[in-house]
């Protein structure tokens, strides 16, 4: 019972803790940082905390095939999607596109039926017209919210859901510890050669660079560490429950410290993308296509 317990209290930190991201992410932006120079630092940090911990927990660097694969996710998938959802920051609300990015659970089930690896049931297809439905009341643009925000928030859900595609067939190998020090290191040298093209944009304030580290330790080692540890022990299913929490401290956080509302309108389709996920997760496993079964 107290492990059970444990692991819920670790996913909801979790939670709590990405959703702290695109506080961060403007805090930090204000005080003088661009994308590339942020990223850098955020993934730099974090990996390095990270290599520290696998070493002290006697973990073992992947190789070969394995590394390389990880290494792209990091350069190339974290790289790719990281960029889009922390430019649409500067374009929209924090919370806007963090509900916006959790299109992507209903994202991956579309893509998985349209490659005619799975069937849906009838609930997981109903997720995915509240997702659509959440999206398309979402996307209304006001004084906070661009539509190249809206539009940066929508494709940094599809790269995403092509991500976590991805990176169940790579990372998996490797152990989750492992792949969260690789992938981040990876992303934070490409960012870092972004940064040098560009020429770096470090913090100007105290209080910019406090938003640097809270970003690295606080919305990446400790978001990512909680997350596999509480999902060692309560399971995916609940563990994708919790993780609802995200985007919902993300509005939280952003009305509090930077004055950001979300219209009713808005407001009423980020709920619905919410109740998608959480269908989602409830629903039954979507029954793997046999051979010569697509298009059935």
């Amino acid at each position: 019972m107290r492990t059970r317990t444990a692991g819920f209290l670790l996913v909801a930190l979790s939670g709590a803790s990405f959703g702290a991201l695109g506080l961060f992410a403007r805090l930090a932006y204000a005080a003088g940082t661009d994308m590339p120079t942020l990223l850098f630092l955020r993934f730099t940090l974090a990996g390095l905390v990270l290599a520290v911990v696998m070493v002290a927990k006697g973990g073992t660097w992947p190789r070969g095939r394995l590394l390389w694969g990880l290494v792209a996710l990091g350069a190339v998938g974290y790289f790719t999607e990281g960029s889009v959802y922390f430019i649409a920051l500067q374009h929209a609300s924090a919370g806007l596109v963090a509900l916006l990015l959790y299109l992507f659970p209903a994202l991956v089930a579309l893509i998985q039926v349209a490659l005619g690896r799975e069937h849906l049931s009838r609930r997981r297809w109903l997720a995915v017209a509240l997702a659509l439905c959440g999206t398309a009341l979402t996307v209304d643009p006001g004084p906070d919210a661009k539509p190249l925000g809206i539009g940066l928030g929508v494709l940094s859900a599809v790269i995403y859901a092509l991500y976590v595609l991805s990176s169940a067939r790579i990372a998996g190998p490797a152990g989750p510890l492992a792949a969260s020090t690789v992938v981040p290191l990876s992303a934070g040298v490409a960012f870092g050669a972004l940064m040098l093209v560009k020429g770096p944009a470090f913090p100007q304030t105290p209080g910019g660079w406090a938003a640097v580290v809270g970003l690295a330790l606080l919305s990446t080692v400790v978001a990512m560490l909680t997350f596999f540890a509480g999902l060692k022990r309560i399971g995916p299913v609940n563990t994708s429950l919790l993780s609802t929490l995200e985007p919902v401290m993300a509005v939280v956080l952003s009305a509090i410290f930077l004055g950001e509302r979300l219209s009713l309108r808005q407001g009423l389709g980020g709920l619905l993308i919410l109740v998608a996920v959480v269908v989602l997760a409830r629903g039954d496993p979507g029954r793997p296509v046999e051979p010569g079964a697509a298009g059935a």
